[in-house]
């Protein structure tokens, strides 16, 4: 079975902490069936012209296209970097009991799939 309605997108955070907190803010507020934080990594990437070294943890976050844009909306609130790394990659194959799973926990509150913007952090 396909997995067109299914991304997986990657992000990745200064520390353990921050991406648990993104994780259960995520979770929470059914923009993700799960999100999984990886052991930390070393990146080297250029910024404003300089080359930079950071120790960061990579996030693998499982959800559906229909929610992407209040994904991505709430990672853009909630991430501390001013460019945060969004990659949504499409899944061409899955699981279909996975899947169904992920489009499951990614209804809204409403029973809707459509696609929301999180109230903020005052209004919760």
């Amino acid at each position: 079975m396909g997995g067109a309605d299914m991304l997986l997108v990657m992000t990745t955070m200064p520390d353990a902490q921050a991406a648990g907190i993104l994780a259960r803010a995520l979770v929470e507020g059914r923009l993700a069936a799960c999100v999984s934080i990886q052991s930390g990594c070393e990146s080297v990437y250029r910024w404003q012209g300089a080359v930079e070294q950071a120790q960061e943890v990579p996030v693998l976050i499982k959800t559906t296209s229909a929610r992407y844009p209040a994904l991505e909306a709430e990672l853009r609130r909630l991430h501390p970097y001013a460019l945060p790394e969004i990659v949504a990659i499409p899944v061409k194959h899955a699981l279909p009991g996975y899947l169904q799973w992920v489009v499951s926990e990614t209804i809204d509150a409403d029973g809707d799939r459509k696609s929301e913007v999180m109230p903020q952090a005052g209004d919760r």
